[in-house]
């Protein structure tokens, strides 16, 4: 049995410029198709608009609101929202309000820094 608890992770900056806490991942355990992490986005700040070639994301909101852009589609999102991001698909997530936006984010197969591209200059 393997349980992580979020105090032994240490957070570190995406390529994507958001706070990642990898929860499970290779990196920490045992799991090697997939990973989740907690991504804090503070208040005023966004993520750079980026794709993953290989990997899908789901990204569930825990706390604060946001605005989140995919492939030029946007939506607000807030606490209880689940998001659905296919794998090449452009997507940028912004904080809109007072607190951290923090969120879960899963990935099949596991986040890694060179399956992500920045696409904005």
């Amino acid at each position: 049995m393997e349980i992580i608890a979020r105090s032994s992770t240490k957070p570190f900056i995406t390529v994507d410029t958001s706070e990642i806490r990898e929860l499970l991942a290779h990196r920490n355990s045992s799991i090697r198709n997939q990973s989740l992490a907690e991504a804090t986005v503070y208040p005023g700040k966004s993520t750079e608009e980026h794709f993953h070639p290989k990997t899908e994301e789901i990204y569930y909101i825990l706390t604060g609101q946001g605005h989140i852009r995919i492939e030029g589609e946007e939506r607000d999102v807030t606490v209880g929202d689940a998001i659905g991001i296919l794998p090449s698909q452009k997507h940028k997530i912004w904080n809109t309000g007072t607190e951290p936006l923090v969120f879960l984010c899963c990935c099949a197969p596991c986040y890694e820094h060179t399956d992500t591209v920045i696409t904005e200059a």
